[in-house]
């Protein structure tokens, strides 16, 4: 059976015991109110967990206080950024907010980064120049801060550092992952970051995604085995399906139209296919009526049901390579319940006594 067979197999199913050791991270958007996160933190750890994230989107709640808090009531589950970017955040700031947080988590803090989003950025008056150049010369530098060092010489703007710009406290070589769509940024996952964060739209994307992961990795000469790579999905759970589909509705109707055509075209959609619903959000203002022009082709962007609903697609991504399943927003009408579904019914079925 070939990746694309797999991949449009919704029975296809792979003995638990055939899984090799798997990760699971959950991520979270910073527009919830700070408080709530400790209390998601420390059900993603009681669930088994292995990652927490929380994105740093403009303008929403500041991802650092929010981990802050995440780590003074965890004690196992690394805690990450998903993701900061070297334009907002000069990259000696983002090395020393990531060092302090390592040293407060005794090292359970993973640093996902990423260029950001091009639109975005232009409400600051910011543009993204050179992306992925700028992506490798600020993993070039975080590593060497992290090292103890002085940087290497940053082009563009800012202009290059100076002698004096090195941690004056001591730092571990903390994680970084990169967070990427397109095929170059992809490669540099592989070419030069501990881990990945791609996003897959929809989940089946994963084979795509992977071989640019590989690519870069084989152009630089390093072993895939040492990239973790979180394959990241959009997720709505629920005991009620119902309810599970009407969540992941609405994320799609807000941001469905914004994704690339390439995205769409893979589910047989085009960005017209988008504008009944962008009218019923943005015109007329009626989300129940938007939420009811999504069809369940645009739901496959995601994943979702109950916990057992998901266990096929689920099944498919792990037969394709995944070692990582990361589950990102909305994750469900009720997010803490969310977590305890998958929890009892998602993560034992892929995850063998010996991992424990």
């Amino acid at each position: 059976m070939n990746d694309e067979s797999v991949a449009q197999s919704s029975s296809f199913i792979v003995p638990p015991s055939s899984f090799r050791k798997m990760r699971f991270s959950v991520r979270f958007n910073n527009d919830m109110p700070a408080r709530e996160y400790p209390a998601l933190a420390r059900a993603a750890e009681q669930a088994g967990f292995d990652q927490f994230w929380v994105s740093d989107d403009l303008f929403l709640r500041g991802v650092w206080p929010i981990l802050t808090a995440c780590a003074l009531v965890t004690q196992r589950i690394a805690i990450g950024t998903c993701v900061v970017n070297p334009y907002t955040i000069h990259p000696a700031e983002i090395a020393m907010q990531a060092a302090a947080l390592d040293e407060l988590s005794g090292g359970r803090f993973n640093l996902g980064l990423a260029a950001g989003a091009a639109d975005f950025l232009t409400w600051v008056g910011l543009e993204q120049n050179r992306p992925r150049a700028a992506m490798a010369e600020t993993i070039a530098a975080l590593r060497a801060l992290f090292a103890g060092e002085r940087p290497p010489f940053l082009s563009g703007s800012p202009p290059g550092w100076t002698s004096e710009a090195y941690l004056r406290f001591p730092a571990r070589p903390i994680p970084l992952y990169l967070g990427a769509m397109s095929p170059h940024m992809l490669r540099l996952i592989g070419a030069a970051a501990d881990g990945g964060l791609p996003l897959l739209f929809p989940p089946e994307h994963y084979a795509e995604a992977i071989a640019h992961i590989r690519a870069g990795a084989a152009e630089a000469g390093r072993d895939m085995a040492a990239v973790d790579v979180a394959a990241c999905i959009w997720v709505s759970v629920a005991e009620d399906r119902h309810a599970a589909q009407d969540a992941l509705r609405e994320k799609i109707a807000y941001y469905g139209y914004a994704l690339s055509d390439t995205i769409l075209a893979r589910l047989g959609l085009e960005r017209a296919d988008f504008e009944p619903i962008r009218h019923a959000l943005h015109t007329q203002r009626d989300l129940a009526y938007a939420k009811a022009l999504v069809t369940d082709r645009m739901l496959r962007i995601g994943v979702a049901g109950s916990g057992r609903d998901l266990l096929a697609r689920l099944e498919n991504l792990v037969a394709l390579g995944a070692g990582h399943l990361s589950f990102g927003p909305p994750l469900g009408p009720d997010p803490l319940e969310a977590l305890r579904v998958l929890g009892r019914e998602v993560i034992p079925h892929f995850r063998s006594p010996n991992d424990e």
